[in-house]
């Protein structure tokens, strides 16, 4: 992001979160919000992007992780419309086209979710508010780009697993086995944690309300609504 001289981590953030709105919105998979971000990020990374292009940037990476993912992808005509036809629709193939050549076709990645799935089965006994839990803080996570930088996406999974563990008093909160799994000690995700920790206390005063606003549904066993895991926080 420091190599881009018109947008900002905020701006980013912002981007994301109304992502995170359309996806649900189109009913997407949840592997299709996690590679959408990847590609975002990665081309924000090799080409710089004037702020009025960055919600094209992010119609055509959804566009693209929805043809990669989905049976049924959202049409060109359907992005143009959910953004309030800022763009038309030649510019996001001609967007598509131009982030396929800059990420030269690679879009097999291993995002954060195809490590929560499996570190998610890990953390047995598994259960339904667990893993809206886990999602939510890994949400959260995504949003916040120092996060995503700092921290690759097996270690951003498994302190979610963690964190979700502590929040709802699944004790032990890291086992054995998750650490069989995960190959990560509970110490070594400590700093992530603390982070994720901060970010779930933070959620409800922030402007940015779309991950919040879905994990406080009854739909998703309205977990945001806990109290966060200020146990972890308090540790040294």
């Amino acid at each position: 992001m420091g190599s881009q001289p018109d947008i900002n981590a905020k701006m980013r953030s912002i981007l994301v979160d109304w992502l995170i709105e359309v996806h649900r919105k189109f009913e997407l998979m949840p592997e299709t919000l996690y590679l959408t971000l990847n590609i975002v990020d990665r081309f924000l990374s090799m080409k710089a992007v004037p702020r009025r292009e960055l919600q094209l940037v992010g119609i055509s990476s959804m566009l693209l992780a929805s043809k990669y993912e989905e049976i049924w992808a959202p049409e060109v005509n359907d992005f143009v419309c959910i953004s309030d036809n800022a763009y038309v629709s030649e510019q996001v193939l001609l967007m598509e086209k131009t982030i396929l050549r800059k990420l030269e076709w690679y879009l097999t990645v291993p995002t954060p979710y195809v490590f929560l799935v499996r570190y998610i089965k890990a953390s047995t006994p598994s259960d339904k508010e667990t893993e809206y839990m886990v999602f939510f803080l890994a949400e959260l996570a995504m949003m916040h780009y120092p996060t995503v930088v700092l921290h690759c996406p097996s270690l951003i999974a498994a302190s979610a697993v963690l964190v979700a563990r502590s929040t709802l008093q699944r004790t032990p909160f890291w086992t054995s086995t998750l650490k069989h799994y995960t190959g990560y000690s509970e110490e070594q995700l400590r700093d992530c944690a603390k982070i994720l920790v901060n970010l779930h206390a933070t959620a409800p005063e922030s402007k940015l309300r779309a991950v919040y606003k879905k994990y406080s549904s009854s739909d998703c066993s309205s977990v945001a609504l806990r109290p966060p895991a200020k146990n972890l926080t308090e540790l040294s």
